[in-house]
């Protein structure tokens, strides 16, 4: 099969399309062949520095994959050749005793898919078959794949860690990024007022049209400014900062007495430094978002085949082009998802 791998660390030059052999699967696993599969950061930062525990190389990114069922394993009963399905890539072992207390994202065997094991960038890719789940006929293969990263991670790190209630007020970053798309719209259907940031007149219009209440244009505003006038003084009571250093320190002054601020990426560098008087006398509260669960994916999948969200693509490569769809998303000239197709195409599938 084709796939894109790499052997070393390094920039996109390292990428590289070519044959490589099927998965061979187990009994409880299933072999899928990849018809839509949507690029996030983590391609971009591991491809230069290894993050995640266990990753090895050669490897194949690759994390959020709609397809085919190809083949199953003997024991597999779930799915059956040919459903289509999505992949949560956040693969735990359903048996130790931290997947039993639906703890599942620390279990002790934890794997996701294209970020310490093989992944989506190919034509075929294996997964358990108790993390593979059925595509209702509405919902295409590109649609479910700008799914499972993004949106999951914006509703664990707002409605599970940041406990955002309706009426609060969010400042969110980014607004063209993957998670961020997903978080305006996360907001929105909690009832909360969203104002968000970004760093072109595009995107900022884009942000609007995704549901944003107030958009920010951070090159040409001090966004704590506007924030302080949107809200009449009081700033926001949750930031959702992926971005990190940044805009760290404006985040926080963004935020009301006892605001939250959480985070969950660390795309402009791993160091930020705070005025510690100025966030106990406030309350404030620094909020980690790890990862998502089980029983959230199930939760999430279930609002979008219900159609309460509306995934953003920004384009669609084919899968040999993958350097090229890498190098949009690193420049930053995206606004949603950029999807790779292993049949060769660039129309929506």
């Amino acid at each position: 099969m084709k796939a894109i791998i790499y052997y070393e660390f390094g920039d996109i030059d390292v990428l590289r399309y070519e044959d490589v052999p099927v998965p061979e699967i187990n009994d409880d696993e299933v072999l899928i062949r990849v018809r839509s599969v949507s690029l996030n950061h983590l391609d971009h930062l591991q491809r230069r520095v290894p993050i995640l525990p266990g990753f090895s190389l050669p490897h194949i990114a690759g994390m959020d994959v709609a397809g085919d069922v190809e083949r199953v394993g003997r024991g597999v009963e779930r799915v059956h050749p040919g459903d289509r399905v999505v992949i949560n890539p956040s693969i735990n072992c359903q048996r130790c005793v931290r997947c039993a207390r639906g703890q599942d994202n620390y279990c002790v065997s934890l794997k996701v898919l294209g970020g310490n094991v093989d992944g989506g960038f190919a034509e075929f890719v294996k997964a358990p078959a108790s993390h593979v789940y059925r595509l209702p006929d509405h919902l295409s293969y590109d649609l479910a794949a700008c799914m499972p990263t993004v949106y999951l991670t914006a509703w664990h790190a707002l409605i599970d860690r940041a406990q955002l209630r309706v009426g609060e007020d969010v400042l969110i970053h980014a607004a063209g990024s993957g998670v961020s798309m997903a978080a305006i719209q996360i907001a929105k259907l909690c009832g909360a007022r969203v104002i968000a940031t970004a760093g072109t007149e595009y995107k900022v219009e884009r942000a609007r049209q995704l549901g944003a209440d107030v958009a920010i244009n951070y090159t040409r505003d001090d966004f704590p400014d506007i924030v302080r006038q949107v809200t009449n003084g009081k700033g926001v009571e949750v930031v959702l900062d992926h971005v990190g250093p940044a805009t760290w320190e404006k985040s926080v002054l963004s935020l009301a007495p006892r605001g939250r601020l959480v985070y969950c990426g660390t795309t402009t560098g791993t160091r930020a430094s705070i005025d510690l008087p100025q966030t106990y006398h406030l309350g404030i509260t620094f909020i980690g978002s790890d990862g998502f669960t089980l029983s959230e994916f199930e939760d999430v999948f279930a609002l979008f085949i219900q159609g309460k969200f509306q995934p953003v693509i920004d384009s669609i490569f084919p899968l040999e082009r993958a350097a090229e769809a890498q190098r949009r998303m690193a420049e930053r000239k995206i606004f949603g998802k950029v999807i790779l197709h292993p049949d060769g195409s660039d129309r929506p599938l």
